[in-house]
């Protein structure tokens, strides 16, 4: 039985297009330009003989054909650049050896435009025509498409990183305190802090964060709320302790040890925030060895809403298990939640664990909550989450 063959990586199906593009119309060099910054970036290129230039060459868009194109100061055609002026003088003409060109923008779904689709000759030609610049168009419209995908996805995350710089760079992360309460009187155990970012009406607090995390400045993130939210520690009554939140990645990264150094850490727990598997468990809790010895406590977040938690629980030994409030949400009606949420606080009862029920919203499920015997609750019936004055 023949082996299925893998499809080809979509930068060889793009180049063969633009090569094939190049044959067709009997021309010497055919390339794909992206618009960045300024700048006419080559990113594919195919040539009958030596490539004028390597795919990342990047040159000023205002000296190009490229740019006179988008902006219609040159017809798609040129039959002889020497007789146009505005590309005699321009040093690519020379420096590429370019008299025939034909050129298309290449504009995505949204109508933006990615760059261009070139093609050029060493020599004049005459025998360009309207159905040639229609077929180099077609070609553009098949590369827009392939492109597309990865285009966005690069602008998205550039976009993002740009908005988190802003963020981080001017500090511009306000925190809010939601209280930590005893279930049996609402005597206040600790608060939690937030992040509460920039109004924007299609983002909340965890997809900043897992926007910072793509972009690679989770990190830096995390680290920045914690700083704030220690700054308002003094003003939070003796008794109560602080829950701060943070990523195994900044675990790991090596800075919050520093960052905590400081801090009264008998007053303070660490919430692990992360839904996926993680695989350092043991890198995790020696760089947490040393605050824990020194009184910091441990919790694991949104217990019993997937595999991960469970995992981080048994290889992290944490103090306090967060039970998700999914779990907590309507437990007095669900024979389940209620059955998982029993068997949750058992767990934590035998090997040692303090439980926190998060989300809870009504008197029915405090009810529910305290009969099991779970001790700390968080929610809105409890409280909202405030800035500090």
């Amino acid at each position: 039985m023949p082996t299925q063959q893998s499809p080809a990586p979509l930068h060889d199906i793009i180049e063969s297009a633009v090569d094939l593009a190049r044959i067709c119309l009997r021309m010497d060099v055919a390339f794909i330009s992206e618009f960045k910054n300024g700048l006419r970036i080559f990113r594919h290129i195919a040539a009958d003989g030596e490539l004028p230039v390597q795919p990342g060459h990047a040159d000023p868009l205002s000296e190009s054909y490229c740019q006179h194109i988008i902006d219609g100061s040159i017809p798609s055609i040129v039959d002889d650049s020497h007789i146009y002026p505005i590309l005699k003088r321009l040093d690519c003409t020379e420096a590429m050896r370019i008299r025939a060109h034909l050129g298309v923008p290449i504009r995505l779904s949204d109508g933006s435009v990615f760059g261009t689709f070139c093609c050029y000759s060493r020599r004049p030609s005459a025998s360009l025509r309207e159905v040639d610049v229609e077929g180099m168009a077609r070609f553009a419209r098949l590369i827009a498409d392939m492109l597309e995908q990865r285009v966005l996805s690069e602008r998205a995350r550039e976009e993002a990183s740009l908005r988190l710089s802003e963020v981080i760079a001017r500090r511009a992360l306000a925190i809010a305190y939601q209280p930590i309460v005893a279930l049996a009187d609402g005597a206040i155990l600790g608060y939690e802090a937030l992040s509460r970012f920039p109004a924007a009406a299609d983002k909340g607090p965890a997809q900043w964060f897992d926007d910072a995390h793509r972009v690679d400045k989770g990190s830096e993130l995390e680290l920045l709320a914690i700083e704030l939210a220690l700054g308002s520690l003094a003003q939070l009554p003796p008794s109560a302790y602080l829950s701060l939140n943070v990523s195994p990645r900044t675990i790991l990264d090596g800075s919050l040890a520093m960052r905590l150094g400081a801090a009264p850490l008998d007053r303070l727990v660490l919430e692990v925030t992360e839904h996926a598997p993680v695989e350092e468990y043991a890198a995790i809790a020696a760089s947490l060895d040393g605050l824990r010895r020194g009184g910091l406590r441990l919790a694991i977040d949104d217990a019993g809403s997937g595999y991960a938690s469970f995992r981080h629980i048994l290889q992290l030994r944490p103090d306090i298990i967060k039970l998700d409030q999914s779990l907590i949400r309507q437990v007095d009606l669900d024979p389940g939640r209620r059955a998982l949420a029993a068997a949750l606080t058992m767990f934590a009862r035998d090997t040692g664990c303090d439980v926190v029920a998060e989300g809870v919203e009504t008197d029915a499920e405090l009810g529910v909550l305290r009969g099991l015997g779970i001790k700390a609750g968080q929610g809105y019936l409890f409280g909202r989450p405030a800035l500090q004055n």
